[in-house]
Order: C-alpha cells, then sequence, then structure tokens
C-alpha cells in the first residue's frame, strides 16, 4: 500500500471541495453561463443599453429630443455626433432617447406575457383534459390564428389612437407560446411523487399549482421572457414604422420611418444610426438569450 504524502492529503478535500459552490442545479447553471463567453459579451452590452435607457429615464440626456435646435441635415461634428435629420433634431439624442422606448416596451411586454402565459398554462397542464384546458386551448388557437399585424391594426382601431394599444396587442399574443410551454412541463410535474404526496396530505389544488409546480418551470419563464422581450422591441420597431406603433415620442422604427424621404435625398444618418442601435440590442440579447437557454437547460445542467 502506498503512503499518501502531505501535499496529496492536503490537494484532496481541495478537489473535492472546489465543486461545491456549483452542487445545485442552479449553481451549476450560473456557472455555465458564467463560462459562455459569447453570452458574456451579450450580457455586458445590454447593461450598456440599459445604462443608456436609466440615463434618460433619469434625466441625465436625451432629455430634449423633440426640440428643433440644429440646421437642417447637420453633418457629424462634435456638436452633432450624428448629425441631425431633415427638421434639425439631433439624431444621437433622438438615438439614445429610443433606447428607453424599447426597454419600456420590452420590459412591458415580457413580463405581463410571462406572468398570463405562467398562469394559464399552469392551470391548463394541471387541469388538463378538463373543461378549463379546452377553454385555455381554444383561445390560444383564435389568438394564433391571427395574423398579427392584422390584429394590432384591429386593436388600435377599437382603442381608438390609445397609447397602449401596441403592448395590449402584443401581451394578447405572446403570450401563447409561453402558456403552451409552461403547460406541457405541468403535465410532466403534475405525475411527480412531491405533487402525489402533496396531493395525498390534503393541500388544495390551487397551492399545489402556484407553490410547489409553478416555481418550477422558472427555468422555462426566464428564457421566454428574454425571447418575449426581443421580439417585442422588434415588432415596436416595425409597428412604428407602419405608424401603429409608439404615437406620442419617438422610436428606431418613427426614425427609420422619417428617414425614408431623406434617403431618397441622399442623406442616411437618420436610417444608418436607428438600425445600428437597434442590430446592437437585438443581437446582444439574442446571443445573452440562446446562452441562458444552454445554461439552463435541464439535461445539460445535470450533466
Amino acid at each position: 500500500m502506498s503512503a499518501v504524502t502531505p501535499d496529496k492529503a492536503a490537494a484532496a478535500p481541495m478537489e473535492q471541495a472546489a465543486p461545491a459552490h456549483r452542487e445545485s442545479l442552479w449553481g451549476k447553471a450560473v456557472y455555465k453561463l458564467s463560462r459562455d463567453r459569447m453570452g458574456m459579451i451579450g450580457l455586458g452590452i445590454v447593461l450598456v443599453y440599459l445604462i443608456v435607457a436609466i440615463g434618460v429615464w433619469l434625466g441625465f440626456w436625451a432629455t430634449e429630443w423633440g426640440d428643433v435646435e440644429g440646421p437642417k441635415w447637420a453633418p457629424m461634428s462634435a456638436q452633432y455626433p450624428f448629425g441631425t435629420n431633415i427638421i434639425g433634431q439631433d439624431i444621437f439624442q433622438r438615438a439614445l432617447y429610443s433606447t428607453k422606448t424599447a426597454f419600456e416596451v420590452g420590459l412591458v411586454v415580457a413580463v405581463l406575457s410571462t406572468i398570463i402565459g405562467a398562469l394559464l398554462g399552469a392551470l391548463a397542464g394541471f387541469f388538463s383534459g378538463t373543461w378549463i384546458d379546452e377553454i385555455i386551448l381554444w383561445i390560444k388557437g383564435v389568438l394564433d390564428s391571427i395574423p398579427f399585424y392584422l390584429f394590432v391594426a384591429a386593436v388600435a382601431f377599437a382603442l381608438s389612437g390609445n397609447p397602449y394599444a401596441m403592448h395590449i396587442a402584443m401581451v394578447s399574443t405572446f403570450w401563447t407560446t409561453t402558456g403552451r410551454l409552461v403547460r406541457g412541463e405541468v403535465i410532466k410535474l403534475k405525475n411527480f411523487e412531491f405533487v402525489e404526496a402533496a396531493k395525498a396530505i390534503g393541500v388544495p389544488q390551487l397551492v399545489i399549482i402556484f407553490r410547489h409546480i409553478l416555481p418550477n418551470t422558472f427555468h422555462i419563464l426566464l428564457v421566454q421572457a428574454t425571447i418575449v422581450f426581443v421580439a417585442a422591441i422588434k415588432s415596436e420597431v416595425i409597428l412604428s414604422f407602419l405608424g401603429l406603433g409608439v404615437q406620442d415620442g419617438v422610436s428606431w422604427g418613427l426614425m427609420i420611418a422619417e428617414s425614408t424621404q431623406e434617403v431618397l435625398a441622399g442623406f442616411f444618418n437618420n436610417f444608418v444610426w436607428a438600425s445600428v442601435f437597434l442590430f446592437g440590442l437585438v443581437m446582444a440579447f439574442n446571443m445573452f438569450s440562446d446562452a441562458l437557454q444552454d445554461a439552463l437547460d435541464p439535461k445539460k445542467v445535470a450533466n
């Protein structure tokens, strides 16, 4: 029998203790996410955009996006980093202010649609095969069958120009995917032993759903919320470009819509910078979302 040297004896506990911070599934997921280089780059870029949006909310910059200050189509300079548009508005200030608009729309739609999808999906999954499940599935089927932009136009017309018509239309359609995913996961979870044990001791059904089952779908909700966030921003830009989105304010979609006449005149700053800001945020969030999805995948995390 070979003797164990002090160095090896000291190293053995260290090797066993090394992965201690990754014992739980969430600990493993956080560790894996932190090791994803592209995901961390995406998260860093998103945080930069978030800081810009918070600065606009707090009034640190881009507080006069609507004022006409400069000359028509001024070139890029120290005073106007991105130049000015056709009526002399600072494109740089407007691009920064549009970041706030993007985060407002993305956060509101992502949070509300995730909550609605989680609640209805959990009810449909737990009571699968009953009239509750059939009604929720019917509602999802009806909403999914309506073309999205046609539905937004109908909602905007019905609400007579209400500034939240776009938000209502997005939430009404985006929750269906979350609900379908949660429903499938709940159908699987409700047959697990911890749910059977809760039923056996007489725990009310709603308590089982919202206290024992729904928290176990949090990894799905987190990933789906990031996906909806990106989808909401892209949809807002398209809707604003079509005149169905932001009514009182400024967004990258409105800037691109305004640039249609400017491009014909040979001035591209408005179009280019709105597109660059949009592309940067969407690409960064997609990178982070993909990394988050890989990190929270139960099959990969368990390994």
